[in-house]
């Protein structure tokens, strides 16, 4: 049986394990007040170059989302998201449990555009009815996307111009960021990244670590008091060293970016690989995650061999499912992937 479900379905890298161990007797202060979250601080914003910025650790992704947005929008502000945004999808209403409604806007292949955005503020404040509505407070966009599609420089550029016209921060999704920081083709930095975002959070669960992602505020102050609303929403660990201890290490010597790549180099492997069989792609991506359509006799001929994760099914009746590799993929595991797909292709 193979599993391409998702990019986190094994534990975590063995250098971060061996950390751990190495660390585990040791008596630090919690909170992530202790040496190794400081140190992964130091290292992160080097990285992203804002020095002057502030990081904080939380365990997951949907807790990072709900946390943030909920302590930047006002009582009667909601957040812009592209119609297929994961916080408006997939993450059960976490961020409407906070009091804030997603304000959802037509994407383009998972994207939020900037000239969309543009559009859909111009018609909130040319309603004279816009004071009896939710405020657009911020906007929310993922890099990957959830199609597993990545913003251009220039897009990003252009989504921070409006959001600085209409005084809205941007505010980046990094869950599976180091895929596409290191995917092929791409001219977004992590430096870009924190020149035009308000805040973002680097991934871990899906890129390395046991669990733990890594918010960063390139500019110290941009949420008061933002360790106490942490607290507030549960979502502060009293033993920080533990995501500490994780990022140190994805952060030295490229640690988190050599994984991004290989996890990249396992994809395009898959893609090159399912062309060459005749499979049909829902949408071209460059990063961990391949959209491939199958009909109901090859994905009856993968049951019991091959798991994946479901997408959506197309009105022509077929169904979109989603192949993803990670960090820990192995070669000889994409192999047999195709093995298996080549021999479906040809028996039905």
């Amino acid at each position: 049986m193979q599993h391409f479900d998702s990019d986190y379905m094994e534990g975590a890298h063995p250098a971060i394990l061996q950390r751990l161990m190495e660390t585990n007797m040791e008596k630090t202060p919690g909170y992530g007040t202790d040496i190794y979250c400081e140190r992964a601080k130091k290292k992160i914003l080097d990285a992203c170059g804002c020095p002057e910025g502030e990081v904080y650790f939380m365990v997951g992704g949907t807790q990072v989302n709900s946390t943030v947005i909920g302590s930047v929008l006002k009582s009667y502000e909601g957040v812009v998201a592209a119609e297929t945004g994961h916080i408006s999808v997939h993450e059960a209403g976490a961020v409407e449990a906070t009091g804030h409604k997603v304000l959802t806007i037509p994407g383009v292949q998972g994207k939020l555009l900037p000239e969309a955005l543009k559009t859909y503020m111009e018609n909130y404040y040319s309603d004279e009815n816009h004071e009896h509505m939710v405020w657009p407070g911020m906007v929310y966009i993922s890099h990957p996307t959830e199609y597993g599609t990545l913003y251009t420089k220039e897009e990003l550029e252009g989504l921070h111009e409006v959001c600085r016209a209409y005084r809205m921060p941007l505010y980046l999704d990094g869950a599976r960021l180091g895929y596409g920081l290191m995917a092929e083709g791409t001219d977004v930095t992590l430096k870009d990244i924190a020149a035009a975002c308000d805040a973002f959070y680097i991934g871990g669960t899906k890129v390395g670590a046991l669990f733990g992602e890594a918010v960063i505020l390139p500019k110290s102050g941009m949420i008061p008091h933002f360790f106490t609303s942490i607290k507030q929403h549960g979502a502060l660990l009293a033993k920080g060293r533990i995501l500490g201890i994780q990022f140190d290490t994805l952060f030295t010597d490229n640690l988190y970016f050599e994984i991004s790549r290989h996890a990249i180099d396992m994809a395009m492997k898959l893609k090159k690989g399912l062309m060459e069989r005749g499979y049909t792609f829902y949408l071209d991506t460059p990063t961990n995650q391949q959209f491939v359509i199958l009909d109901d006799r090859q994905l009856a001929a993968l049951d019991g061999r091959v798991s994946y994760s479901f997408w959506e099914r197309l009105e022509d009746g077929r169904t979109v499912v989603r192949f993803a590799s990670s960090w820990a993929t192995l070669e000889e595991d994409v192999d047999e992937l195709l093995e298996i797909l080549g021999q479906v292709n040809k028996n039905v």
